[in-house]
């Protein structure tokens, strides 16, 4: 039989299922960045690089001669002047290769969020309501990248490390990215099993929570940014001490909460339980919604998160114990949005 070329085509099918598998995908490579943005962290690699160049920054030196131009460009700031002076290019290479991995795995996941996002708007497949959003967290991933030059850019010139100011906002950002994936997936794995299903209100209590675990996770971001972890390696005391000596006053409240190391590392130890009680009340509450597996993922994070935590400050921060603190963290993240979305889920 033939078929008419003025037949009326089929009508544009929605696929919720299948956009919400691509999300969780991309937040999996997320994640896997927010871990290897740990290891450069960890290994001081982030100033490495030293330009920024979106398109051709992801092919690394080729020749000799390209690896000596990236090495002096290196050797011009106040990180090799003052702290690695005599590095070999071996070692730069190092450095180097965590710093360029970070950043390809950063262009991979634009690649892994634009490419199928037009794919599925080019089919119509996108719900309706649901495009705004999956564009917002384009632009946020976007915005991701400028903020990690924005980042390096603070260590290129004066200091010889980035801000942590600038570090916290980088990855709290990515944290939040994390959370609006997974977030949108599960609002549409609702609504691939229902038609009639809304999105998940975020509701107080569970906003509060996010708002508790969130400061706890800036303080985190401190720590690491002023190298804070280094202060004391005993708990729970610090150096003997409840209150640790060593606090000095910075000339204001937020200068001194936010950039004493002692007081930082302070903080971010007994913050920690704050954030473990409210998370371990929201993970019941999405239980009593009908989803265990939320409870079972946010306490199994939250007790996991306190003995890493724990372990990496008695190991005088150990870089594998380190790194997996950093990787349960954003884990946490993830299971504490599963269970604000679980409360908030509209029947």
């Amino acid at each position: 039989m033939t078929v008419s070329p003025f037949t009326r085509a089929a009508p544009p099918v929605s696929r919720p299922a299948a956009i919400a598998r691509w999300l969780l995908v991309v937040a999996l490579l997320v994640f896997c960045m927010v871990v290897v943005g740990g290891i450069t962290r960890l290994t001081e690699s982030g100033l490495s690089i030293t330009q920024w160049k979106p398109i051709t920054g992801a092919i690394p030196p080729l020749t000799h001669d390209q690896w000596m131009e990236a090495f002096r460009l290196y050797q011009q700031i106040p990180e090799y002047q003052q702290i690695n002076r005599g590095m070999t290019l071996g070692d730069f290479q190092f450095i180097f290769f965590w710093e360029w991995a970070h950043r390809l795995l950063g262009r991979l996941i634009g690649v892994a969020f634009a490419l199928p996002l037009l794919w599925f708007a080019a089919r119509r497949a996108i719900p309706a309501g649901y495009g705004a959003r999956l564009v917002a967290l384009l632009a946020l991933g976007g915005l991701q990248g400028a903020i990690g030059w924005w980042m390096v850019k603070s260590g290129l010139s004066v200091r010889t490390d980035v801000s942590h100011y600038r570090l916290a906002v980088h990855l709290l950002t990515a944290l939040f990215i994390i959370g609006g994936l997974v977030w949108t997936a599960l609002d549409l794995r609702a609504l691939a099993r229902s038609p009639r299903a809304r999105p998940a209100a975020l509701r107080p209590f569970a906003l509060l929570v996010l708002l508790v675990l969130l400061v706890q996770l800036m303080l985190g971001a401190f720590t690491a940014g002023l190298d804070a972890g280094y202060v004391s390696n005993t708990w729970p005391l610090m150096n003997d001490h409840v209150v640790p000596e060593g606090i000095q006053w910075l000339g204001s409240l937020w200068a001194t909460v936010s950039s004493d190391p002692y007081l930082v590392h302070f903080l971010h130890r007994w913050w920690a339980w704050v954030a473990a009680v409210a998370l371990v009340v929201l993970a019941r509450r999405a239980k009593q919604a009908g989803q265990r597996g939320a409870s079972i993922a946010i306490n199994a994070a939250v007790g996991t998160q306190i003995l890493l935590g724990i372990a990496t400050v008695i190991s005088g921060i150990a870089l594998p114990l380190a790194v997996l603190h950093q990787a349960v963290g954003a884990l946490l993240v993830a299971a504490a949005a599963w269970g604000a979305h679980a409360v908030g889920a509209r029947r």
